[in-house]
């Protein structure tokens, strides 16, 4: 993956893409997932105010907090991160080489976005 994935806001949402074309280019889907948070946007707008105001609600992808845990952190995808940036109509600002600390403005979780599979299990 490209590490470093920007798109601006201003663009046009893709058409005619094949499944290849969206997921196997450089960005891996990461384009995709903002694209369909943008598409969510118009359709949900009051899920779209939510994540405006911080809150980071369940969509497709880990990362999404539904409720208060007993642990305060959690793990997340980039493709959350991606999503949640276009449902909140955002640019995509994703780099992948850095981790993303994001905390849930409605139950206080610590959601860290992360390529490190192996932190899943333990946070």
């Amino acid at each position: 993956m490209n590490n470093k994935v920007f798109r601006s806001v201003s663009e046009p949402i893709r058409k005619g893409l094949s499944w290849a074309e969206e997921w196997n280019a450089d960005d891996q889907g990461l384009i995709k997932c903002w694209e369909v948070g943008r598409t969510l946007r118009q359709q949900q707008p009051e899920l779209a105010a939510c994540a405006e105001n911080g809150e980071l609600p369940i969509l497709d992808w880990k990362g999404g907090v539904e409720k208060a845990i007993k642990r305060e952190d959690k793990c997340g995808a980039y493709f959350y991160l991606a999503q949640w940036q276009g449902l909140r109509g955002e640019d995509l600002n994703i780099d992948a080489s850095v981790e993303v600390q994001l905390v849930c403005s409605r139950t206080g979780v610590k959601v860290t976005y992360t390529n490190d599979l192996g932190k899943y299990g333990r946070v």
